[in-house]
């Protein structure tokens, strides 16, 4: 863009004004509550769970975390 815009006063015409449908902040930012533990995998598993997490730009805790929560869901 190599000129200056030059705004000028001029009525914008008929607006129609939508409801913001987008997430807050707030929301965007929330974490699951999660606690910290002690475990012991097998390392044949946590290295299958870094190779994939790998493939998808993700953290490997992430995935194993979601796995066990799945498994905990459909348990209940």
């Amino acid at each position: 863009m190599k000129g200056k815009i030059k705004y000028t006063d001029e009525p914008i015409g008929k607006v129609k004004v939508i409801s913001d449908f987008l997430p807050s902040p707030e929301e965007l930012a929330l974490k699951d509550e999660t606690v910290k533990v002690t475990i012991a995998l097998s390392k044949a598993s946590v290295e299958f769970f870094k190779n994939e997490a790998k493939k998808y730009n993700t953290p490997y805790q992430k995935m194993i975390r979601r796995l066990l929560d799945e498994y905990a869901a459909h348990q209940s």
